[in-house]
């Protein structure tokens, strides 16, 4: 449909999982797109996928867990292609921690991922929109959990949180730059990283997916591609005028009791 036609769209946490499938559908929607990553080989291969397909796209190695790459990121994009017009904030980490056994290493490490770095993401992005005096629009990738998740979730839930009231003050903050910001709480969704976390932590098999998905309502995990195509409504002008909305996109509802 040409959703993101001539646009210039950065994804950080682009080289895998949900953010690979953003990556991919924006470039399907006219864009040409940046993606971060902290692991240089699946980003190349994902690089390259693009280019054989005819798609204007460039890799960044980065760990975001560093403020100033966080910003350097959206520098070297603009150095690149001129500006960045869409922001797309979906680097995560999930690693377990509960309120008793969480240590200030982990505890900082969920900040530093999950808070700081799409706070200085956004800080670097919107000044080159306020620079340039033109619109843009960003999208947090947060997650159903912020609304208060499991006990083994302290940490992220914590920093995850923080990322919500984030996107609901910079939109605030910056509506009348005309630069939108909107947030989606994604559920259950079954990317790499999932797998590698269940396997990790819960000793889950190579049957884990159906044992969920048994336990869903729709009777299956949420997939990226879904959350991709989501994304790229709402980083499109096909979705108006919305800003400052955290969007539930999960199976369950909240506040809803059996």
């Amino acid at each position: 449909m040409g959703l993101l036609d001539g646009k210039v769209v950065l994804v950080n946490g682009g080289s895998q999982g949900v953010g690979a499938a953003v990556v991919r559908a924006a470039v399907r929607e006219g864009a040409c797109v940046a993606f971060s990553g902290r692991r240089r080989e699946p980003g190349e291969e994902l690089v390259a996928e693009l280019a054989a397909a005819g798609a204007r796209a460039m890799f960044v190695a980065a760990d975001l867990a560093d403020a100033e790459r966080a910003r350097a990121v959206v520098a070297e994009v603009v150095d690149a292609f001129g500006r960045v017009d869409c922001l797309v904030n979906s680097a995560g980490l999930t690693t377990r921690g509960t309120l008793l056994d969480t240590t200030p290493e982990l505890f900082d490490r969920h900040i530093a991922i999950n808070l700081r770095a799409p706070f200085f993401a956004m800080q670097a992005a919107v000044a080159d929109m306020l620079a340039r005096e033109a619109p843009g629009t960003i999208v947090n990738i947060i997650t159903s959990s912020e609304h208060g998740g499991q006990p083994f979730l302290a940490p992220y839930v914590a920093a995850k949180a923080g990322l919500a009231g984030l996107t609901r003050n910079a939109a605030h903050a910056h509506r009348w730059d005309r630069v939108r910001i909107n947030g989606l709480n994604i559920g259950w969704t079954a990317t790499e990283g999932e797998d590698a976390t269940q396997r990790a932590f819960h000793g889950a098999g190579d049957d884990w997916r159906e044992q969920a998905a048994a336990r869903l309502p729709m009777g299956r995990l949420g997939r990226p591609d879904e959350i991709a195509d989501f994304v790229v409504l709402l980083l499109s002008d096909r979705s108006g005028v919305v800003t400052g909305s955290v969007i539930d996109w999960d199976q369950n509802v909240l506040g809803a009791l059996d």
